[in-house]
């Protein structure tokens, strides 16, 4: 079986082939023989894109079951550039082990660049370098006089 860093590379190669709007967020592999992957692109992620993509991505189904959805509200960060295009934002990071004693942090992005980010969480300036990030998303903004 391959690994998930080998297959996002694939993924990620097809895809721009494909059409070069569409990005790759994120890839999950739930169960041993299911890949969930987020993708999204400039226009936003209908049902007829998901359902291409997955069409373009078939001769993986010989192998996985595939699930293929918009990053949604509370979207992965999994790239440099997804920290940078989302500063002043408010994020939640897992770390993989402890850094000044905890591992989950919540706060917004300030700062990001190749190698770490920095949050301001609520007051309390910490910077996590990302090879030491399990996972990250942003926290969904509701209300705020926006409207739907």
């Amino acid at each position: 079986m391959n690994d998930v860093n080998e297959l996002t590379e694939t993924i990620e190669r097809r895809l721009a082939g494909y059409d070069p709007e569409v990005e790759l967020i994120a890839l999950e592999s739930p169960a041993a023989e299911t890949l969930r992957l987020y993708i999204d692109r400039p226009g936003g992620v209908d049902l007829a894109l998901c359902e291409s993509v997955t069409g373009e991505l078939r001769d993986l189904l010989e192998a996985y079951s595939l699930e293929v959805s918009s990053p949604g509200a509370d979207r992965p960060l999994t790239k440099p550039d997804h920290y940078r295009r989302f500063r002043g934002r408010r994020v939640k990071v897992r770390t993989i082990e402890e850094i000044g004693g905890q591992r989950n942090f919540t706060g917004t992005l300030t700062d990001s660049d190749e190698e770490s980010v920095s949050l301001d969480a609520d007051g309390d300036p910490v910077r996590i370098p990302l090879a030491r990030i399990r996972r990250s998303n942003l926290i969904p903004e509701f209300g705020g006089g926006h409207s739907a």
